[in-house]
């Protein structure tokens, strides 16, 4: 039986396939919306990534040293599909993925990824420390679909941080409980792993979510343009 996660991303591809599902708002008038087909295909990439040449598995822990992104979500929902954990505290993991690969903080990892947050990023920019990879230049040569090597229990672990969770409590557990069809206005200020549970609930319900940098501020055109619910 799949596990939850993979099970979303199924409900992301194939129920209103071409609607946005994420939209990101960041500094420098960037805006980055992808419908449940182009984030499907993001995970489906970084999950291939993460099987194919980081030899993850399920069970695999991974700590997510990201702030709240469209990258970020796109990480976490592929280690979850694969039946990894992620790591939202300071515990040791597997592998890491930093947008700060040169703090000297990837001492005891497995491997490092490098992700770099800009937008049309295809490399990062500038040198890498030895041995860490570069994720905007290798995840596009990975394939579109995701097939897994190994089958994932639902009774492993997928979320350390202010909680514990197995795969499957993932999305009845850790999910933030949300209107049917919500578009949920999430702030990337509350932080990667509380902006995660928030839309992992939006996506639950069949909604969307818009995700906007803590720079920004949330006006009422921004609110009015992306017809964001209202309580």
């Amino acid at each position: 039986m799949s596990i939850p996660a993979a099970n979303l991303m199924t409900a992301l591809r194939s129920g209103h396939s071409t609607s946005p599902r994420l939209t990101w708002y960041g500094p420098d008038s960037e805006r980055v919306e992808l419908s449940g087909r182009v984030l499907d295909n993001w995970v489906a990439k970084t999950s291939n990534l993460l099987q194919d040449e980081l030899d993850a598995e399920p069970g695999t822990s991974i700590r997510l040293d990201l702030p709240a992104h469209w990258k970020s979500f796109v990480w976490a929902l592929a280690a979850w599909q694969l039946g990894m954990e992620v790591v939202f505290d300071d515990t040791s993991a597997d592998l890491l993925a930093t947008d700060k690969p040169d703090d000297g903080a990837g001492a005891g990892f497995g491997a490092i990824v490098a992700v770099p947050l800009a937008a049309l990023a295809m490399r990062w920019p500038g040198e890498l420390p030895p041995g860490v990879v570069d994720y905007a230049a290798e995840v596009r040569s990975h394939g579109d679909v995701f097939m897994a090597h190994n089958e994932p229990e639902a009774s492993l672990p997928a979320v350390r941080g202010t909680a514990g969770l197995t795969h499957e409590e993932l999305i009845d557990g850790f999910a933030a409980a949300q209107d049917t069809g919500v578009r949920l206005l999430v702030r990337a200020a509350d932080g990667l792993e509380s902006c995660l549970a928030a839309s992992l609930g939006a996506w639950k319900e069949d909604g969307s979510v818009v995700l906007v940098h803590p720079d920004l501020d949330v006006t009422e055109h921004l609110l009015e343009n992306e017809r964001v619910s209202r309580s």
